[in-house]
């Protein structure tokens, strides 16, 4: 589910933000590599944060481009 980056913790903003200005649109799909070494390591705690970050990509995705940054 598509909800507002607002409302997700400041840190998992910022995580969001920083891949995609680093990674354009990609930054979804590096999140989920990341996502996949965790689960591989069985860190569902780490696994949770990530695909936190996962669903807030995908709600700065659905707001278009945001701060300036252009995919």
């Amino acid at each position: 589910m598509i909800d507002n980056p607002d409302n997700f913790p400041i840190d998992t903003r910022n995580a969001a933000l920083a891949l995609i200005r680093q990674y354009g649109p990609d930054a979804q799909v590096i999140a989920m590599l990341r996502a996949a070494e965790f689960a591989a390591l069985g860190d569902v705690d780490g696994l949770a944060a990530w695909d936190d970050i996962i669903a807030c990509i995908e709600a700065y995705d659905s707001l278009g481009p945001v701060g300036g940054v252009l995919h």
